[in-house]
């Protein structure tokens, strides 16, 4: 699939493009050689009110949209925040769809969530069990939210011919990453702590849950660039995973990140905390077979790249908090 890309001379908008996932998307537009690029800021378009999803569409015109902007977080901010990552992430597609159907987009790409997948999914999460059970509780409320702009998709695409697509990334890390002790995922949050506890010289650091979980993961730039082949090559109704096709226990992840650290101190699991979902691995044939997507960076890697920025942009994140 290589060449010239077929982005070249539309009027693309990414929203949340102005975040983690959304500025590698961005960058690789650019390289492309995609020009026309609308990235709206959440101070000027609040995608949860409908007066500002339609001044979106007047103001971007796009021809496609990359809908990337959520309102998202770990297992403690899922628990502290269910209600507004329903409400938020569903408002903001649920409409945004829907207008841009109104207004004659070419195509829409929507960004799912591994969360979507019911609680205990057979390993390896095949797109066609997306409905075969309820999610895993810490995080159903973002997730239902999410799965929602599926349904939405398929029922625009069967009953009006609107060109909508659903992607699900696996949990993304990477440079650029949220490092915030407050809404941070795992791989950032992880960092942050044993960072911080080696210059602190802290002889203990207490993680979450027993362990036992698996997660996979996916670097952000791989991630960024499936969505881009998807974008250009996939108009399927079904969904599709884009992950990277390993699997790694927290526990493993953990003593993986203090090696590479050089944190030496004890890991201490707090039972008392949820564990999340226990495994999450996706197969990732569909996206190889409908557009020729494999993730390429190795895991170990993009660790070490992740770290890499938090100790080089760490002053400017402890200062934001």
């Amino acid at each position: 699939m290589a060449g010239k890309s077929p982005l070249i001379g539309k009027r693309i908008c990414v929203t949340g493009g102005l975040g983690f996932l959304g500025s590698f998307v961005v960058d690789r537009l650019k390289a492309r050689g995609v020009e026309d690029i609308f990235i709206p800021a959440f101070e000027d378009y609040n995608l949860v009110d409908p007066i500002h999803v339609k001044r979106l569409l007047a103001d971007a015109k796009p021809e496609v949209i990359i809908h990337l902007a959520a309102n998202v977080g770990g297992i403690g901010a899922n628990q502290l925040h269910g209600a507004e990552f329903f409400y938020d992430n569903l408002m903001m597609g649920v409409q945004l769809m829907h207008e841009a159907w109104r207004s004659g987009v070419g195509k829409f790409v929507s960004i799912g969530t591994i969360c979507a997948y019911p609680k205990f999914t057979p390993i390896p999460f095949r797109e066609d069990d997306l409905w075969m059970g309820y999610p895993e509780e810490t995080n159903a409320p973002y997730g239902l939210a999410k799965k929602m702009l599926l349904v939405q998709g398929q029922a625009y695409r069967q009953q009006y011919g609107f060109n909508a697509i659903y992607l699900l990334p696996v949990n993304l890390y990477g440079p650029r990453d949220n490092f915030s002790p407050k809404s941070s995922h795992v791989i950032p949050a992880l960092i942050l702590k044993f960072y911080e506890a080696k210059a602190a010289g802290k002889p203990e650091v207490v993680i979450w849950g027993d362990g036992s979980p698996t997660r996979e993961f996916i670097y952000a730039d791989d991630a960024a660039e499936g969505i881009l082949l998807a974008t250009e090559f996939y108009n399927g109704a079904d969904p599709v995973n884009i992950g990277s096709g390993m699997e790694i226990s927290i526990r493993d992840l953990a003593a993986l990140i203090a090696r590479e650290i050089g944190y030496e101190g004890n890991l201490v699991y707090d039972t008392t905390k949820p564990n999340g979902q226990p495994r999450r691995a996706l197969d990732v044939t569909r996206a190889e077979k409908e557009f020729g997507f494999r993730a390429s960076t190795d895991f170990e890697t993009g660790l070490k790249n992740t770290i890499r920025y938090y100790i080089e942009n760490r002053d400017r994140i402890l200062a934001k908090g």
